[in-house]
């Protein structure tokens, strides 16, 4: 959500932004509903002092045994205007709000210029890409053949877009969440959360899922929203709060299901784990002052690539561009790991600082160590990592070409010393 003073004191600089995501400038158009609204308000303050008056007139002219009449039909007649007036605030206080809550953020000066990711801007690559002696194998020919990683049986009991792990992809799948957990709780000072997966209206609200983004999730019959990211859970939970700025900055790190319908991304993605209706995540969200949001988001970013770095996966970050970034973002980097069966690197992570976009829709405040009053925090989020996208990732990088895939040392003490994820059966030969 926008501060509507700093449209009103910087319409420039409000519609530049606009502008570096590809939008068309607003400024015009919000400002003459405030005008509007505020010239509402301020017909009804004058109307209340005018009936404040007239009340006082109408006591003394009944002191002194005076006819008021008059005075008390002037006052009735206000009354109704002072009624129609109050209306009219609240009806354009309204229509202020519903277009403001629909506009995204605006991108800070450093992000680059760019409509899409053509625009986005590589800043570092780490890593080396595995010279293979043999064709490397996509994720789902490597799972399919082993009989761990099943489609099919997803398919009768969901639809597309799921999957069924079993055996030692299932057990690899929550090492990597395991581990992800302990490095970001035990080495980057994140407090690991359990939160729940179903939301009220006002909690996808407060991180800008709504009422833009209603497609893009499941709704239960009853209300409730399955969350499409552990963020919805974890930036709630200084929903409508005042902290004290001793208490900033607060991280949390938690590993959830996700839940997304993919709406408008028919086409994209549809083989394999990259794109699904459901899919584990660890996710990162650190609640800030505005002073401190640019570093906690380089900090944060480093506590995402750490974990790669961990698995000795290839991976390259890059500052997406203005036209690129998410609704609520006022900058993002994207992870990117290098999938050798797709012989590209794809997004793994983003890393995003939304300053106090949606500190504003949540409320959420803090009392500043100097100073009177309080101010909005900013909230930064972060996958680290998708867990399924890093299965994919170590499957890919770690095959074999009998296609076993070597279990990386980081999470060999999570899968019991397992050195090696077996090759599938031999088919045996046709007579």
């Amino acid at each position: 959500m926008h501060d509507i003073r700093f449209i009103r004191e910087t319409p420039e600089a409000f519609d530049a932004g606009l502008k570096k995501r590809g939008l068309a400038p607003l400024s015009a158009e919000i400002l003459e509903i405030d005008k509007r609204r505020r010239a509402a308000i301020s017909e009804s303050e004058a109307i209340q002092a005018k009936r404040k008056a007239l009340s006082q007139q109408i006591g003394m002219a009944k002191r002194k045994g005076e006819n008021a009449d008059a005075l008390m039909a002037e006052v009735a007649a206000l009354e109704q205007s002072l009624k129609d007036g109050e209306h009219e605030a609240s009806r354009l206080d309204e229509e202020l709000r519903i277009r403001l809550e629909v506009v995204p953020n605006l991108p800070f000066d450093d992000v680059p210029e760019g409509a899409d990711e053509t625009g986005n801007v590589e800043i570092r690559r780490e890593g080396n890409q595995r010279n293979f002696s043999f064709p490397p194998k996509d994720h789902v020919a490597l799972g399919e053949a082993t009989g761990e990683m099943d489609f099919a049986a997803a398919v009768k009991i969901s639809g597309s877009r799921f999957v069924v792990l079993k055996a030692h992809l299932a057990r690899l799948e929550r090492a990597l969440a395991q581990f992800m957990l302990d490095l970001h709780t035990v080495e980057g000072g994140y407090t690991e959360v359990n939160p729940p997966l179903l939301v009220k209206d006002a909690a996808v609200y407060g991180v800008g899922q709504l009422p833009k983004f209603a497609e893009d999730m499941f709704r239960t019959d009853n209300g409730f929203w399955l969350i499409p990211t552990a963020e919805v859970s974890l930036t709630n939970l200084v929903n409508d709060m005042v902290l004290d700025e001793k208490e900033l900055p607060l991280r949390f790190t938690a590993f959830t299901p996700c839940f997304r319908s993919e709406a408008g991304s028919a086409g994209k993605d549809t083989r394999g784990m990259i794109r699904q209706h459901q899919f584990p995540k660890v996710e990162l969200v650190s609640i800030t002052t505005p002073e401190q949001s640019a570093a906690e988001h380089e900090r944060m970013t480093a506590c995402a690539e750490e974990v790669l770095k961990r698995l000795g996966l290839a991976y390259r970050t890059v500052v997406l561009c203005g036209g690129d970034m998410g609704f609520g973002s006022r900058k993002t980097y994207d992870i990117e790991v290098w999938l050798p069966g797709q012989d590209a690197y794809r997004e793994i992570s983003s890393c995003s600082n939304m300053g106090d976009f949606q500190a504003r829709r949540m409320n959420a405040r803090y009392r500043p160590k100097e100073g009177k009053g309080t101010r909005f925090l900013n909230t930064l989020n972060g996958s680290a990592l998708a867990v399924g996208r890093t299965l994919v990732a170590v499957l890919e990088n770690y095959q074999n070409e009998d296609g076993s895939v070597t279990v990386p040392e980081a999470l060999r003490p999570y899968m019991g010393g397992l050195e090696l994820i077996p090759a599938p059966p031999a088919v045996p030969a046709k007579k």
